[in-house]
């Protein structure tokens, strides 16, 4: 039988890498990745597959009528709200999670499950966000045997960052063969 800090380990070393990262987005506090990052949160929101929303964020031409509408609105207010910049956003939220996250739902097509992708990705830099382990993580866990926790789970991870760490999880929660897998290793 394994113990929960080496099952958080191989999960980490087969699955710890975020999306942004998947997509190509190198994260930083600046407006083009971070509007990059949102859009990638709206896609993978939406209802369309995973792996599709993956190669739209990349290319940026294969997604449905309704989304790319929904786009447009969304680069439109935060143009017209924000200037054009999320960290206006995170500002105006004045450290709030809870405001952060309602601002992020008010963008259209970006709703609950969009702005908790958003938040934990984005917890890579800007940290009054971190922990970010939502439903969708810890649902990984649970797939695990691993506690609901935030605190510990962090605590089992080490010197993992909390966004890799949210990210492996959520995939555990979206694919039982990586929860499986992780745990074959680790025993």
């Amino acid at each position: 039988m394994s113990d929960d800090r080496s099952v958080v380990r191989e999960l980490v070393r087969a699955h710890g890498q975020t999306y942004a990262e998947e997509a190509g987005i190198t994260l930083r506090d600046t407006p083009q990745p971070l509007y990059r990052l949102l859009v990638l949160a709206h896609l993978l929101s939406a209802r369309i597959r995973g792996s599709i929303a993956m190669d739209t964020a990349r290319s940026l031409y294969e997604y449905d009528e309704m989304t790319a509408t929904q786009l447009g609105e969304e680069a439109e207010l935060l143009n017209e709200r924000w200037h054009g910049d999320l960290r206006r956003l995170r500002k105006e939220a004045d450290g709030d999670v809870t405001a952060l996250r309602r601002l992020l739902e008010q963008f259209p097509g970006v709703g609950p499950a969009g702005a908790d992708i958003f938040l934990r990705e984005v917890q890579r830099v800007w940290p009054e966000v971190a922990p970010a382990l939502d439903g969708k993580a810890l649902a990984g866990a649970r797939r695990l045997g691993l506690t609901q926790d935030p605190g510990r789970l962090i605590d089992l991870a080490g010197d993992t960052e909390p966004a890799v760490l949210a990210a492996a999880s959520v995939r555990a929660s979206l694919d039982k063969e990586v929860a499986e897998d992780s745990l074959r290793q680790a025993s």
